[in-house]
């Protein structure tokens, strides 16, 4: 691992990426069992939306190869400005080699400099609560979605984070079956 993390450089996703970053999450997602054959549009989606924020897509580069991709997008809760991880992808044959708690990490860094205090997902509940994510059901926040209570998590980025509470708002690309 620390000879990968002096290789790994991760930076914002610039215009030329979209291409290398759509083979990536098709890659990374036509390997998973979990897939349902639409994530790799869903970066494409998530960019054309007024929510988009352009410095949390970020991008691993790995010897100048892009090995992977995460993009936050903007949500609210209640009344309150907040984020979505909207997808983490990894080259497959790169996975569980720290490049997505890398982008995660860094992810989370930004977030909490351009102000964010709150994150949401929806996503795996082996996976996640190792980055500080809980179940949202001890927290007060309402997901416009059903889904397994250990999946719908969230992860306060800062102490004025834990008093967010109602119900989230989500980009209709971010809600299964929209």
């Amino acid at each position: 691992m620390p000879s990968l993390q002096k290789k790994l450089t991760i930076r914002q996703e610039i215009l030329d990426d979209y291409a290398t970053v759509y083979a990536l999450t098709k890659a990374a997602f036509d390997a998973a069992d979990h897939a349902d054959g639409d994530e790799a549009q869903l970066p494409e989606r998530l960019r054309a939306r007024d929510s988009y924020i352009p410095e949390l897509s970020l991008v691993a580069e790995l010897d100048g190869l892009v090995a992977g991709h995460i993009l936050f997008t903007e949500i609210t809760i209640g009344e309150q400005p907040a984020l979505c991880l909207g997808i983490v992808s990894v080259l497959p044959e790169l996975q569980g080699k720290g490049i997505g708690s890398a982008l995660i990490q860094k992810g989370h860094q930004v977030a909490r400099e351009l102000g964010f205090s709150v994150c949401v997902l929806a996503g795996h509940e082996g996976y996640y609560p190792r980055f500080g994510y809980q179940p949202i059901n001890r927290h007060g926040i309402i997901f416009p979605f059903e889904g397994p209570e250990e999946c719908l998590m969230v992860k306060f980025l800062n102490d004025r984070g834990k008093s967010v509470r109602g119900a989230a708002i989500f980009p209709p690309e971010l809600i299964p079956g929209s």
